[in-house]
């Protein structure tokens, strides 16, 4: 009885007509132009916010390298009277943390230990 009841629903169709095929083609296209627009703006902001956070990251390691080559200096007694420090790139790598410590940009830094990037991919 059950069988009977949904072969009548069934009987004579062999498959969606071309409105139900038009509707439902027609909904995909307005959520496709809605949503890659928006994608497309997500993917470039992710772009721009990796290059501002590894700036923000070899900003502090270099400032925790000037702090350590500082207090090095201070307990050796041997800071300068000016107060001057040379801070290399292997000591200021040190200081990178996370799981990946090999930087994309490229960076300049001033004698006061003020970070620039210079270029980010």
């Amino acid at each position: 009885m059950v069988k009977k009841f949904f072969r009548q629903f069934r009987h004579g169709q062999k498959g969606f007509t071309l409105i139900e095929l038009l509707v439902a083609v027609s909904i995909l296209g307005v959520l496709a132009a809605v949503a890659v627009p928006n994608i497309t703006k997500l993917i470039g902001s992710g772009k721009t916010e990796a290059g501002v956070t590894e700036l923000q990251n070899v900003q502090l390691a270099i400032t925790s390298a000037m702090a350590q080559e500082k207090l090095s200096a201070i307990t050796a007694g041997t800071l300068s009277s000016t107060g001057d420090l040379t801070v290399g790139a292997t000591t200021a790598g040190a200081f990178l943390t996370g799981t990946n410590t090999s930087l994309n940009g490229t960076y300049s830094v001033a004698a006061d230990g003020t970070a620039t990037q210079t270029a980010y991919p």
